[in-house]
């Protein structure tokens, strides 16, 4: 890109997969280099690394859609991000990122020189994942040949994110709706390599340590039997995966989608299970919209093994849940959930489950 930053095609469509045609075209725009000091500081309170990205208070917010920068470059608009006229499926360095390669400026190893607040650069990488070049579409309406291609583009990020020296955990993720928070409305998702291990997968592997020496067996593995066996929280199940809505739920609308082999991520899976998974993972978010109505506001998190520790503790799995609990209403996280950190759920997980089995059909 003009500014240095990588920018990747995954294409799907001819003549592009034959080799016949290219993406590759200059990127045009005069763009200044793209400059960052983020920081991560350690809160002693809680034991995890909180990151201070202050420069992203000047990213892109909503801008109407004939503006959009996800939009490919066309003749009589202003260039984009992807220079390109189309594409498939596209990754790039984010413009704004929360963890980068190269921070801006020497970081004190301490805040205010005190050893009570260790601080170190934010170093890791993030990356923009765009999944059609049809700015009115999403992800719930891309065919299936389209969702196989997003997680190829996931899988090669994931091996390569992997390897960069001082990355601990690669997460990809979507954020879609405006009550999520999201500042561009293009289907899009992000990836994020960490330097440090997420707060929620190092409880994950700490029960997962625990139940392994009390019981000798995989934790996740042993969640995902108990569902199949149970039955009542079920939506869907497969040759190499199940969905369900977990016992525990803590939003009012959430299903986990969990593979019956223990692969750690996505570079892991083979053509089989990546096949079966794109069928699947559609049909569970087009679950999510029958059940509203429409497309409702959700995050999905695709959980995966840590990059250098407790590989064999954990499995990929995907967390989707939205944050409307009924057409209309949102669920809104107030003194319990966001001061006590105490959860409490509107909704019987397994009503949720009979309902999403429900929707299946169009």
């Amino acid at each position: 890109m003009a500014d240095g930053r990588e920018l990747i095609y995954f294409d799907d469509t001819e003549p592009y997969v034959s080799g016949g045609a290219s993406r590759v075209v200059p990127d045009t725009r005069d763009l200044p280099s793209v400059t960052h000091g983020s920081i991560m500081r350690f809160d002693v309170l809680t034991g995890e690394w909180v990151t201070i990205a202050a420069h992203r208070m000047d990213r892109t917010f909503l801008p109407p859609a004939e503006h959009c920068p996800l939009d490919p470059s066309r003749p009589g608009k202003e260039p984009t991000e992807v220079p390109a006229s189309d594409y498939d499926v596209v990754v790039f360095e984010n413009r704004f990122p929360s963890f980068a390669q190269e921070i801006d400026g020497e970081i004190a190893p301490e805040v205010d020189g005190n050893p009570l607040w260790p601080q170190r650069p934010a170093v890791g990488r993030c990356e923009v994942v765009l999944f059609t070049s049809d700015h009115n579409s999403s992800f719930a309406a891309l065919p299936v040949e389209r969702v196989r291609t997003v997680i190829e583009a996931w899988a090669d990020r994931t091996a390569a994110l992997s390897a960069i020296p001082g990355v601990d955990e690669v997460f990809p993720f979507e954020n879609r709706g405006k009550e999520i928070g999201v500042t561009l409305e293009h289907p899009h998702g992000q990836i994020y390599a960490y330097p440090f291990v997420t707060p929620r997968t190092a409880q994950l592997l700490a029960r997962s340590a625990e139940h392994r020496q009390r019981t000798g067996r995989d934790l996740l593995g042993d969640v995902l039997d108990s569902e199949r066996k149970a039955g009542t929280r079920i939506v869907l199940e497969g040759e190499h995966f199940t969905a369900f809505v977990p016992a525990a739920a803590r939003w009012p609308v959430e299903a986990h989608l969990v593979p019956h082999r223990a692969v750690p991520d996505f570079a892991a899976l083979d053509g089989a299970e990546r096949d079966e998974l794109a069928v699947m993972y559609r049909d569970l978010l087009q679950r999510f919209s029958r059940y509203f109505g429409e497309l409702p506001p959700y995050i999905a998190g695709w959980h995966q093994a840590p990059v250098h520790t407790g590989r064999d503790l954990t499995r990929l799995h995907l967390r989707l849940f939205s944050l409307r609990r009924a057409p209309g209403k949102l669920k809104y996280l107030a003194g319990s959930e966001s001061g006590a950190g105490a959860w409490i759920n509107d909704a019987a997980p397994e009503r949720i489950a009979e309902r999403l089995r429900d929707v299946g059909t169009p």
